[in-house]
């Protein structure tokens, strides 16, 4: 008998759930096809279900043809990509998550009173490119504590901070603790301004591996959350694997193993979640227990122009004829 532990919480967050009600909405309303820039949260199966709905995946806005309802990916865009729909006349919805549009605002005002900006995040992310796009002026990006020593900035530069979202509380601390220690003059936002619900699922996965001999993070390779959520549970000495579905789960992995821990990223479906314990259930019979944990009730908007769609005109039957 194996002990599944499930934390709590874990999946989808309400930037998930609103940029995938977005992709919903906009097909409910306006039919196929709406055109996504980007993938609207990362997560195999979710992009896969948006496409069989209609929805067409696009990486450059010179993909999506003219007139085409396009949707802003959770991760935001830059504001070049933001003129460029605009001088199009494209339908745009933005689905950037309202805690990505925060910390843009903030870089924003950092870099209007003055200050040199620094964006602690990961190169190539989707969400640091869009938050690189939407700062007037330069923005030195920086991913980890050794990388500040490498800044060829004056010691007395007066400095701000902004962070990627989905970013380790730990290792941004770490970050801003080396920031401080080099420049005589540093500020920012509280780490507490990272992503809710990035801390909350880190903390859930910190007491899950408390009590559990293996954790299973469900979630997808390109999500940054998920990723790090896996790199938790090596930190407290636990065997860790990021599963995307059942079908990757390997029967040696649970080879003495009494409890399991599972958790998913903020952009995994608990569907996927569900899967996974039937997988595990092919070979070994289990229990299941959800760690008592935060309940969140965050919700965020819809945004207007979700609402301001027209419904494309049916086909004239004699046209078609």
């Amino acid at each position: 008998m194996v002990r599944v532990l499930l934390a709590q919480p874990r999946g989808f967050c309400a930037g998930v759930i609103r940029a995938i009600q977005i992709v919903d909405g906009a097909l409910d309303r306006a039919g196929a096809p709406v055109y996504v820039r980007h993938e609207i949260v990362h997560n195999r199966h979710v992009v896969d279900g948006l496409k069989a709905r209609g929805a067409i995946f696009v990486e450059e806005l010179d993909e999506v043809p003219d007139g085409a309802v396009t949707v802003f990916s959770a991760h935001g865009v830059s504001r070049e990509v933001q003129a460029n729909a605009a001088r199009r006349g494209l339908p745009v919805i933005d689905a950037t998550c309202p805690l990505v549009s925060k910390v843009h605002a903030q870089g924003r005002r950092y870099v209007g009173s003055g200050r040199t900006l620094i964006l602690i995040g990961h190169a190539g992310h989707p969400e640091v490119e869009g938050t690189l796009g939407q700062i007037d002026g330069p923005v030195h990006l920086v991913g980890s504590a050794a990388e500040v020593a490498t800044l060829a900035l004056p010691l007395d530069t007066p400095l701000a901070y902004i962070t990627q979202t989905t970013l380790s509380v730990d290792d941004t601390k770490e970050v801003i603790a080396a920031l401080e220690a080099r420049f005589a003059d540093v500020i920012g936002p509280s780490t507490s301004d990272i992503c809710y619900a990035t801390q909350n699922r880190q903390s859930a996965v910190r007491a899950l591996c408390a009590q559990a001999d293996l954790l299973l993070v469900v979630g997808s390779p390109n999500s940054s959350n998920s990723s790090r959520l896996r790199e938790i549970g090596e930190e407290m000495g636990r065997p860790s694997y990021l599963v995307g579905d059942g079908n990757d789960i390997d029967r040696a992995w649970f080879d003495g193993i009494v409890t399991v821990g599972i958790t998913a990223g903020a952009s995994a479906p608990e569907e996927l979640v569900q899967d996974v314990i039937r997988a595990i259930r092919q070979f070994v019979d289990v229990t299941v227990e959800t760690l008592d944990g935060i309940e969140e009730t965050m919700e965020f908007r819809l945004p207007p122009a979700l609402k301001r769609l027209s419904p494309r005109p049916a086909a004239d039957p004699k046209q078609a004829a």
